[in-house]
């Protein structure tokens, strides 16, 4: 029998959530992190998103209806993380069908873009740019969900994002520390600096903070629909936004213009793709499938995990390290992934050989998943190393259920914290910086180097997890590639050492991405670094990695929705029915 190994300390952080400060006239939001209850549930980073999707919820609305109405609340009270001109991947059960469904809304390269479009350009550059700025994908993401799963129509999920929009919300300090930490790169475009630092400085916490443009915009998609911005008025007015950022005069930012044509949005589709599956310590795992390598690279690791004797920490860390050094060298947006192969048990156990009683030197080089594996083979000797590139530490996660057994794990993004920092005038939305997630180059033989019309890869691993065919629990997380690091530890915490799903979640993190050194928060170093550099690993602080939302199903139609306690603030987790 498998002997499981429980870490030696406990180590959790606060389970009460963090109220950020406020003026006297403005009362705190009261954001809490665990919600139990039956009817439906929702968890999200913001009070407001997570009251319009239970809203929906308890007017009937179903859980995509709701997770929708949600992304687009998610667009104006976490505009620096999440908007109609990002993208992102949503995996969705369907009860009625027993089906799980992916739903790939990620941004694309303009069709002008070449493997050599990003080639010379530092990255600070490129994240503030025309340049970096994809295709679209958030609102074909929302109509095509509503239309094979909603009930609502998108002018109706529109409508709470709408009155948020128009009637404000409340400044917390995260809002106000991360324009604060933006305030530099905002001032240089003229129409961003009028939005977010009004009177030359960013709002002040407990300020209501409104967007009428942003208001509007939300209006007139609900009016017109997703042809307004794939080849119309909005589409026309972001390609202009694009070729000529409206760069403050005076500034010295080298802002360069993008490529990005109206033809590349009257192309942009969202597409339904198949999910990846890998079975685990008795349950079944869901995730992405590329141009994500979520999916992939969490499924992989689980399986390494799984073919080994006993897992504690120094076992989490090393099977992400190899997963990564896969993931790294096999996985983009082309065809040919082998992705059945980086799946599979044989190749698991082939990788599992690896993991011994210290770590793995650095960097470890990518498996072969070529179908014919031994007993313990070594290492790929025909594909090197390659880095994992930098990506964005924002976005946002959002989980919803309803009373049906519907669920939605959502990840939504614009890429890095503010996009790339250029709002369209008039609009009252940020543009995305995605493209810098491609691989900048020269890599030749890179699976992600840009291309025309291509999808850089991405993290986001949004995740549904199923016992017998029935879900048990939904997860995800923002944090750029530690998104996976996070999912697959939250797993780690819940099934191999026991932690009930607000433990799993809250307890500190580490992230090993086949890098020369493990970040990890200052708790989880106060337990294990001593433990963990005896075997090799060297570790470096992270304050603060990902921030999770989950649900699980506890039976008899009881769901415990769950949010971070601290992390970026603190989540909001809510039920549509109380506890009974």
């Amino acid at each position: 029998m498998r002997r499981v190994i429980v870490p030696a300390a406990a180590v959790l952080v606060s389970l009460a959530p963090a109220a950020p400060a406020v003026a006297a006239h403005h009362p705190p939001p009261q954001k809490v992190p665990v919600a139990e209850g039956h009817g439906g549930a929702v968890a999200t980073v913001d009070l407001d998103a997570s009251r319009a999707a239970v809203a929906v919820l308890r007017r009937g609305g179903n859980a995509m209806d709701a997770a929708v109405a949600a992304g687009a609340v998610l667009g104006v009270t976490e505009p620096y993380s999440a908007g109609l001109a990002g993208g992102g991947f949503m995996v969705y059960y369907d009860a009625r069908r027993r089906q799980v469904h992916t739903i790939d809304g990620r941004e694309t390269a303009p069709r002008a873009m070449t493997s050599t479009s990003l080639e010379g350009i530092p990255f600070e550059e490129a994240v503030t740019s025309g340049l970096s700025a994809g295709v679209p994908g958030a609102v074909a993401q929302w109509d095509l969900a509503l239309r094979r799963f909603g009930t609502l129509s998108l002018r109706q999920a529109l409508q709470p994002a709408i009155e948020v929009a128009s009637k404000g919300f409340v400044v917390d300090q995260t809002f106000h520390d991360q324009t604060a930490q933006n305030a530099a790169r905002f001032k240089d475009f003229t129409s961003t600096a009028a939005l977010y630092l009004p009177g030359g400085a960013p709002p002040a916490v407990g300020s209501v903070f409104r967007n009428p443009d942003l208001a509007a915009t939300y209006r007139e998609l609900a009016r017109r629909g997703p042809g307004w911005l794939y080849g119309g008025r909005l589409g026309s007015e972001i390609v202009e936004t694009v070729k000529r950022p409206p760069v403050t005069p005076g500034s010295t930012r080298n802002v360069r213009p993008g490529l990005m044509e109206l033809g590349d949005l009257r192309a942009y589709r969202a597409l339904m793709r198949e999910p990846t599956r890998v079975g685990y310590r008795g349950l079944t795992v869901y995730g992405m499938a590329p141009p994500s390598s979520g999916g992939s690279t969490v499924g992989e690791a689980l399986n390494i995990l799984d073919a080994l004797p006993r897992v504690g920490v120094h076992e989490y860390l090393e099977a992400s390290r190899l997963a990564f050094a896969d993931r790294n060298a096999y996985v983009g947006d082309i065809p040919g992934v082998p992705l059945r192969e980086l799946l599979s048990d044989g190749f698991a156990k082939e990788r599992a050989c690896l993991i011994g009683e210290r770590a793995v030197k650095h960097p470890a080089p990518p498996g072969a998943p070529d179908g014919d594996y031994g007993p313990c083979a070594p290492p790929s000797d025909t594909a090197p190393a390659t880095p994992t590139a930098a990506e964005g530490p924002e976005t946002t996660h959002l989980v919803v259920a309803d009373r049906w057994g519907n669920v939605v794990a959502y990840n939504l993004t614009i890429e890095s914290t503010g996009g790339n920092g250029i709002v369209v005038p008039g609009r009252g939305f940020l543009l995305n910086n995605e493209l810098t997630d491609f691989t900048f180059g020269p890599a030749p033989g890179d699976p992600n180097l840009p291309a025309p019309g291509k999808r850089p890869r991405s993290s986001m691993a949004p995740t549904l997890v199923f016992d017998d065919g029935r879900p048990v629990m939904a997860l995800g997380s923002p944090g750029g590639s530690t998104i996976i690091t996070t999912v697959l530890q939250i797993l780690v915490n819940r099934y191999e050492f026991g932690m009930r799903l607000p433990e799993a979640l809250a307890a500190p993190r580490a992230t090993q991405r086949n890098t020369a050194q493990t970040q990890a928060e200052q708790a989880f170093l106060d337990a294990y670094e001593t433990e963990l550099e005896a075997r090799g690993h060297d570790l470096v602080l992270n304050p603060e990695i990902g921030a999770a939302t989950a649900l699980e199903f506890l039976g008899r139609g009881r769901i415990q929705a769950v949010a971070e306690p601290v992390r970026r603030g603190g989540g909001s987790a809510m039920v549509a029915g109380s506890h009974r």
